[in-house]
């Protein structure tokens, strides 16, 4: 018996450092299969979720990648720079948008070859390629649809 309490605190190191895709492989393997570093996916996936919530224009215009398509107030908006997206924030991302982004969950994105729909596609992401060959790239919201 003297084991038990050591195996299962080993069990719960394991789970808690397999990361949140663990709850469900299948977005996981998803992700992967059609961009890959499905792993890189879980920390700008927890920023932007935890920016939305707290309203925090600087973060989730830090996650972006430019320029950037806002669709808001019935008109579509090409936004150069993060500068731009922090001084427009309010106009660009409703509070409807921001909430229905902090509520995301690992298992509700739908996953295409565009890229990852959050929020029923109030938001996507996509891997960006930081080289021609692809050879390394970075998870950045591509869209927002308000």
């Amino acid at each position: 018996m003297s084991r038990l309490p050591t195996l299962l605190l080993l069990g719960a190191t394991l789970l808690a450092a397999s990361g949140s895709f663990a709850r469900d492989s299948d977005v996981y393997s998803r992700i992967e299969e059609l961009h890959g570093d499905a792993a890189g996916f879980d920390r700008p996936l927890r920023q932007l979720v935890q920016a939305m919530r707290s309203g925090d224009a600087g973060a989730i215009a830090d996650l972006a990648e430019y320029p950037l398509t806002v669709k808001a107030n019935g008109e579509t908006y090409d936004v150069e720079n993060a500068e731009d997206f922090v001084d427009n924030f309010d106009d660009l991302v409703t509070p409807e948008t921001r909430r229905a982004v902090g509520r995301q969950q690992y298992q509700d994105p739908f996953v295409n070859s565009d890229g990852i729909m959050l929020a029923n596609g109030a938001v996507w992401m996509g891997a960006i390629c930081e080289d021609s060959a692809c050879e390394a790239s970075h998870w950045a919201i591509t869209a927002i649809n308000n």
